[in-house]
């Protein structure tokens, strides 16, 4: 076996159940890692640095093929069902023990690293990737030890992960193929038979989202930013609600744009990196994101390059919609050193709600906060999603449901606790359609929504006298700086009220029955404060 780059003092692999391996490169710098793609013909380099790959058929998350190993430590804790599918510890193992033995004499690349910001909670991590490029995606997107740290770096959770390794259904109990597999009392997850490398940066924020809770602190799907002033804000969103682009505020400090914890101290990512959408970037509206794809260190999912000047092709939808960038922070000139901010001041949930319905923009009361936290909605529109031609409901709990592994109401509560404890304002954002559905109605216009949310963020929301939405229950501002008041209260924008009171009743109603299934274990006060479709 030959060791090369940086290993710490616990450099062997053994204990992870790997032996007989051929060359094990620990902890190599960038440039390294780009010979190392590249001599092994992993991806291209592009005009201006990045590096570009192809993931294969698997160009997203392969959500149903992720379980979580059924064991006595975690048992009680896990929600299990659609998302959390329980598989036997005999049959993990099983999978372990050849995925050991496919990787015997190969190559491999090894990435110890932190999750969390805040070193009080940081977790220690090893990431093992058959691919060059995937180990560079780990370095890129977890937090870089300095070398002193890395010395003595013991892990708390190890991820394997093996591409062209690939399960046998039959015999190992899985879905297909690919599998995502979580196992929290050996803290070991193995990924096989897909290249997406999504996939190892959300097994670690599942990991994350199981351990924090026990530690007092949210895990948080959100991206999280800072003003001039010190306070600092949340965006939750599921795709398409704008949560990237209207957090990603030059003129505010960037914690991070995706995964965050909310401690006793404040707010801290979880992540020294993004891994954004490149899909129709454009330099003018997403400057600084637009940046990292002429940059050396990022690397570029499924982004079509031309073949004589190398020069990307950001339009090019032909591999997939879900091209993505993943690249250290440190791209982004107004990040944060830290990674860390104070207790939030004001929480944004953002919504597309295709069926014109909700108010562009709303407080909530903590039960309403926990309410529409729990339910996570947005919709899909027609030419977001192949076979969509109409509006339909998407419903994510805490904005994240594929990587939650404890019940909703863990999360919730403790969003509840924290908002009592500090006073944090809660408010609902639709940046979807006015004035009727999709197809009927306009999107409300972008400078709009930055009006309201530069109004939220700046306080000057907080004593305008509100109304109250008679389906949601929801408290609409009656004005808004530089918002035309007319557009505030949804059913004015209709040009038929009753066709507006019709298409609300029916989206409270999909609001109701969604909630069904989180009722046996939340509060009677959270639940009272739902949607009335009567």
């Amino acid at each position: 076996m030959l060791v090369s780059g940086q290993p710490n003092t616990h450099h062997t692999l053994d204990h992870h159940g790997l032996y007989n391996l051929n060359n094990v490169y620990w902890n190599l710098h960038t440039p390294a890692l780009y010979e190392q793609a590249l001599r092994a013909r992993e991806g291209m380099l592009a005009h201006m640095g990045p590096l570009v790959v192809r993931t294969g058929h698997h160009t997203g998350r392969s959500a149903n093929d992720k379980f979580v190993v059924e064991e006595e430590q975690s048992r009680e804790h896990i929600w299990w069902g659609e998302v959390n599918r329980p598989i036997d510890e005999a049959h993990f193992d099983q999978v372990h023990h050849r995925l050991a033995s496919y990787l015997q004499m190969k190559d491999v690349y090894v990435r110890d690293c932190f999750v969390g910001a805040d070193p009080a909670y940081r977790m220690p991590v090893r990431v093992i990737t058959e691919y060059a490029w995937h180990n560079l995606f780990a370095r890129n997107l977890f937090i870089q030890p300095r070398p002193e740290e890395l010395e003595n770096l013991v892990p708390e959770f190890t991820v394997i992960d093996a591409p062209r390794f690939h399960a046998m259904p039959a015999l190992d109990k899985t879905r297909s193929e690919t599998f995502i597999l979580v196992n929290f009392a050996k803290r070991l997850v193995l990924i096989g038979g897909t290249s997406y490398a999504g996939e190892i940066k959300k097994s670690l924020f599942t990991v994350m989202n199981y351990m924090m809770p026990f530690r007092g602190v949210l895990p948080m799907h959100c991206s999280a930013n800072i003003g001039h002033d010190g306070k600092t804000a949340l965006f939750f969103g599921l795709s398409g609600t704008g949560k990237t682009t209207l957090s990603a505020d030059a003129s505010r400090t960037l914690i991070g744009d995706d995964e965050h914890g909310w401690s006793n101290d404040g707010v801290f990512n979880f992540e020294g990196g993004c891994y954004a959408k490149m899909i129709r970037l454009s330099p003018s509206a997403e400057p600084e994101i637009y940046a990292t794809t002429q940059r050396f260190g990022t690397v570029l999912e499924n982004v079509t390059v031309e073949s004589e000047d190398r020069r990307l092709n950001l339009d090019d939808d032909s591999l997939t919609e879900n091209t993505r960038g993943a690249y250290h922070i440190s791209a982004i000139p107004n990040a944060s050193e830290t990674g860390m901010g104070g207790h939030p001041t004001a929480i944004l949930f953002l919504t597309c709600d295709a069926f014109g319905v909700l108010p562009p923009v709303a407080r909530l009361t903590p039960e309403q906060a926990m309410y529409h936290f729990i339910s996570g909605y947005t919709a899909r529109v027609a030419g977001t999603e192949k076979g969509v031609t109409e509006p339909s409901p998407v419903f994510s709990a805490c904005y994240g449901a594929p990587f939650m592994p404890l019940h909703p109401q863990k999360y919730a509560a403790l969003l509840g606790q924290r908002l009592a404890e500090h006073g944090t304002s809660v408010w609902l954002v639709n940046t979807g359609w006015s004035g009727g559905p999709y197809g009927v109605g306009d999107r409300i216009k972008i400078p709009h929504t930055r009006a309201m949310v530069n109004a939220i963020l700046d306080g000057k929301l907080d004593n305008v006298p509100t109304r109250t939405d008679p389906f949601f229950g929801l408290e609409i501002p009656e004005s808004c700086p530089d918002v035309p008041s007319e557009i505030l209260n949804p059913r004015n924008t209709w040009k038929d009220g009753a066709a507006y009171d019709t298409q609300a009743r029916k989206l409270a109603g999909m609001f109701q029955k969604n909630f069904t299934k989180f009722a046996d274990e939340v509060d009677e006060r959270i639940k009272a404060v739902g949607p009335r479709a009567d």
